[in-house]
């Protein structure tokens, strides 16, 4: 039995690290999938997981935990950024700026508790002290990317720098429940009811005339239209309307971009309710018809399709003028799981699944020039990963002089691969870059990245954990963490429900973005049946998690320094 022995304690075999890992990474993700109250840590159980093995002294040479917690970062904050990246700019629309400066703020609220419960519960004169405040933000706002740009900073800062894990570990589990209680606690101090808030939901989408098509039969009595195109005619207009059929001398034809109209052709004509009046004042009256009677009759299909088709990576939706030129509507893009809004404005990429309604021998054609091949998709474009991994290391080794820092910012192996993957996801196909991943392959390589940075960094705050909480503050890290999440939440919350008057659920959904917290939307997809929760989520996520990498640089930077 003793090669059983040394497999298990020979620290320097590959055997033996490839078990360690092994070993920690099932177990804390089978002790992860564990809930308490509808509750699960998921797969930052990982990290406590290291910490026990740590603390028993199953553990692996320290350049070996170094290597994999510092790849697995870049890996995982890449993939992110990769993720992130082509909504990152859209998110900046409409309701999306208020929505983005609330989550700005409540960072910095974030920030601000922290450095508050650090002066008025912990003793200043510890310079360790300040860091592990620094890690207990971020298990408090349930932030990983942000405990490994904290982590890789402090390295730059300290010969031997202090394992923040520890902080983290204590706060991360009331940081989940706490984004779920304190948003509970919004409901209450806003007095908003869950039947009301749905109830006013489903009356703003009754009431949207841009959401209702409206179906119409005109004549063509404008002289200005008489020799003009269809594209022609959409573009002077600029309305979207689809013209799925028209009579010429007699003739039902459908018509193109390029097809003619004459005075007395007739139309049919569907458009946003909101837009029929400007339409039929610009074309002509409308009118009876038999012919019209009997294609309102004809089906409709709805249909999926992926775009698949390189030469439509980048290009808007309003460029693609589905409505005039191909006669059907896109009502919906899904990105990465993600529903986004159907904007004119909205960049296509590699992958996207759009939503198309129209008659059926028109969304076969759009099928057609999407692309809508599957298979062209299951080959990843790991070239490109791995160019945007290097131009990111070497754009976060960048040195910064910043007057009053001890050492020049960078940023790092978090924030360079973050920025060049942000930047990559959204522009990338300006330079024939395709970062398309099928959706459970960028998971894939993210959670790898993931269980690979949180086992390293456990395993080595595992030798001093159990002091920290026994025999240290780990009490403090566990109620200052507390604090770090649900004040800002129940100062944010309220003034976006009551002043700036948005829905609760959307509401719910952009404090769980801002926290980057999957738990807190997922309960709130559970008591809205409605997509508002999904759409704050999504608008305020990438900017967040942006923030939360970058902030926790420049925090170790400025201040530990």
């Amino acid at each position: 039995m003793q090669w059983l022995i040394d497999l298990f304690t020979s620290t320097d075999s590959v055997a033996h690290i490839v078990l360690l890992y092994a070993v920690v990474i099932a177990v804390g993700v089978y002790l992860g999938k564990i809930k308490i109250f509808g509750i699960s840590l998921g797969v930052t159980f990982v990290l406590f997981a290291g910490i026990l093995a740590g603390h028993i002294h199953f553990t692996a040479p320290t350049t070996v935990l170094n290597f994999c917690q510092d790849f697995g970062l870049i890996l995982f904050v890449f993939m992110i950024g990769l993720q992130v990246g082509p909504g990152f700019f859209e998110s900046f629309k409409r309701d999306g700026v208020t929505l983005n400066g609330l989550a700005s703020v409540t960072i910095l609220l974030n920030i601000l508790v922290m450095f508050a419960c650090y002066f008025i519960f912990f003793e200043t004169s510890d310079k360790s002290t300040l860091p592990m405040m620094i890690g207990t933000l971020y298990g408090a706002v349930t932030n990983t990317p942000g405990l490994g740009a904290a982590t890789e900073a402090l390295n730059t800062v300290f010969d031997q720098a202090p394992q923040i894990a520890s902080g983290y570990a204590c706060a991360y589990p009331l940081g989940v429940t706490g984004i779920i209680l304190a948003t509970i606690a919004v409901r209450y101090i806003s007095r908003s009811k869950l039947k009301d808030e749905e109830e006013k939901l489903s009356s703003e989408e009754a009431d949207n005339p841009h959401a209702k098509p409206h179906m119409m039969h005109l004549r063509v009595s404008n002289a200005y239209l008489a020799g003009r195109s269809l594209l022609q005619i959409s573009q002077f207009l600029n309305r979207d309307f689809v013209c799925s059929r028209y009579l010429h001398n007699g003739e039902v034809s459908i018509p193109n971009r390029d097809t003619i109209f004459e005075i007395d052709d007739e139309l049919l004509v569907v458009c946003a309710e909101a837009d029929a009046e400007p339409i039929k004042a610009f074309i002509g009256p409308e009118i009876d018809s038999e012919w019209n009677v009997k294609l309102e009759q004809q089906p409709m299909v709805s249909r999926r399709i992926v775009i698949t088709n390189p030469s439509i990576n980048g290009k808007t939706m309003g460029k693609m003028h589905f409505s005039s030129v191909y006669g059907v509507n896109v009502t919906r893009i899904t990105r990465h799981g993600i529903d986004l809004f159907a904007s004119r404005n909205i960049h296509f990429h590699i992958g996207d699944r759009i939503l198309v309604v129209g008659p059926e021998d028109h969304v076969n054609r759009v099928a057609d020039i999407m692309g809508n091949s599957v298979k062209r998709l299951n080959a990843p474009n790991i070239a490109t990963i791995f160019v945007g991994i290097m131009v990111g290391i070497i754009f976060g080794s960048l040195p910064i002089a910043i007057p009053g820092m001890p050492v020049p910012m960078k940023l790092g192996l978090a924030g360079g691969p973050l920025i060049i993957a942000i930047l990559i996801g959204r522009f990338g196909y300006r330079v024939k870059l395709v970062t398309y991943t099928t959706t459970s392959a960028n998971m894939m390589l993210r959670e790898i990245g993931l269980v690979l940075f949180l086992a390293s960094v456990g395993i080595k705050a595992g030798a001093g954990f159990w002091d920290t909480i026994i025999s240290g503050d780990g009490l403090k890290y566990v109620y200052t963490g507390f604090l770090i999440t649900v004040i800002p939440i129940l100062i944010i919350g309220p003034i976006a429900k009551l002043v700036y008057k948005f829905n609760y659920f959307m509401v719910m959904g952009m404090l769980a973005g801002t926290y980057t917290a999957p738990p807190a939307l997922a309960y709130a997809n559970q008591v809205c049946s409605r997509e508002a929760p999904g759409v704050g989520y999504s608008t305020v996520y990438p900017l967040s998690m942006f923030l939360r990498i970058l902030t926790a640089q420049i925090l170790v930077l400025f201040f530990c320094g």
